[in-house]
């Protein structure tokens, strides 16, 4: 007979039916596992709920403001109205080997953002290597030149290569974009979606500085560094690039500043900062100063003001430079989180390498030394070994996709 004829059979449940005995109800055990399966579900619960009340904790101690949003910048184009380029050659005060540039090649925006790429000066200007190291002169003020210098001394604004006293014209060139005088704020929100750079010695960094010295030159005056990595492989001992800090610069003079205080890093796992966008935070009021990661219930720092002032804080009092004690330099303000309580302007910028302990000395190969006489030819010379680990066109740089700033307070007309 065929499938097709054959009659269907009926389905017929085995099920019991009925009441019958369940014996295995009595049993002790039974109870036991009853009990273990309610104690997991109240473990559950518990675990549940105290996560909720850590999240809202997170969120709640950091207050809650109205803002008004000031910049919400996408980089379709670079608004000239909103950047400056600095343009400078000395290092700017870490001794980085970069010369940052207006050249469209080192900062320039496309589909995906704003990119901030370093170069070699070699190959992007008509400065070769016989050139870098002697007998030529580069005047950033000269007409035809990278720009007018935005440096105020000689210094940073002009050089002579010179092999017997080793100065040396620097071989790389990148770029540094600000918002000074353009967009700045006192108190409020700051969110930079950005991808970090991959290669060896890149440093690039998100941050902020005193429209004005107010309280007199660096760090006097503060700085806010939202968020700084180092390119270098995830190996690196004191860092790569899978590690960004956070930290504030603030003491009265340049070998008392006591960030080391008040700095915070984030590590991530199985990934790195070069491979996809994040957004790092920053959440800034008279009474704290919050940085987070893509959400503000993801902390990475947290400082609140108000016990005791900044001068306290440090211990400054304490301490002596050449046989004199320090001065407060914040003594006047009465208030507890002086020097940040003035306007801050942003930065946006990838430098490369540096002679002020950002990357320690003889620690995984690095060819220089930060207090040598020819660290930047040392550095140079080294290019056979840290020029292949820089990526692949664009992945050298920074690439910033948007940056918003809210100034806190309700917004005017």
């Amino acid at each position: 007979m065929s499938e097709i004829g054959r009659p269907k059979r009926r389905f017929r449940s085995y099920r019991l039916k009925g009441d019958y005995e369940r014996p295995w109800t009595q049993d002790p055990r039974m109870k036991k596992t009853r009990m273990n399966n309610w104690i997991v579900r109240i473990f559950i619960i518990i675990g549940v709920a105290l996560s909720a009340f850590i999240c809202y904790t997170a969120t709640w101690k950091v207050g809650n403001h109205k803002y008004c949003l000031i910049l919400d910048e996408d980089f379709h184009t670079l608004d000239t109205n909103i950047w400056s380029h600095e343009v400078q050659i000395d290092g700017f005060g870490v001794g980085s080997f970069d010369w940052d540039t207006t050249d469209p090649k080192n900062s320039f925006v496309d589909a995906e953002g704003l990119h901030i790429v370093p170069t070699l000066t070699n190959e992007t200007t008509n400065i070769n290597d016989d050139k870098l190291y002697n007998g030529y002169t580069l005047n950033l003020t000269k007409a035809g030149g990278d720009g007018s210098c935005t440096g105020t001394t000689n210094a940073q604004c002009s050089i002579h290569s010179n092999s017997t006293l080793g100065s040396m014209i620097p071989p790389v060139r990148s770029a540094r974009l600000t918002t000074k005088g353009k967009k700045t704020i006192k108190y409020g929100r700051v969110e930079v979606t950005a991808k970090m750079p991959e290669g060896d010695w890149l440093w690039p960094a998100i941050w902020m500085m005193p429209e004005d010295n107010v309280y007199g030159v660096w760090p006097r005056s503060g700085e806010i560094d939202i968020a700084e990595s180092r390119g270098n492989d995830v190996e690196y001992p004191a860092g790569g690039r899978d590690v960004y800090t956070t930290t504030l610069h603030w003491g009265p003079t340049t070998d008392t500043d006591a960030y080391w205080r008040t700095t915070s890093g984030k590590a991530i796992r199985r990934t790195d900062y070069t491979k996809e966008f994040h957004t790092f935070g920053l959440e800034w009021s008279r009474d704290y100063l919050y940085f987070y990661l893509d959400t503000r219930l993801v902390q990475i720092f947290f400082i609140k003001f108000g016990n005791e002032d900044l001068w306290t804080r440090g211990d400054f009092a304490s301490m002596e430079e050449n046989s004199t004690l320090l001065q407060d330099p914040w003594e006047k303000t009465g208030q507890s989180n002086t020097p940040f309580d003035q306007p801050f302007y942003l930065i946006l910028n990838v430098a490369v390498g540096a002679r002020n302990g950002f990357f320690p000395d003889n620690k995984a190969g690095k060819p220089w030394l930060d207090d040598g006489a020819s660290s930047q030819w040392d550095f140079y010379h080294d290019a056979d070994n840290w020029l292949p680990t820089w990526g692949e066109g664009n992945k050298r740089g920074m690439t910033v996709k948007s940056v918003k700033m809210w100034q806190e307070g309700a917004c005017t007309a």
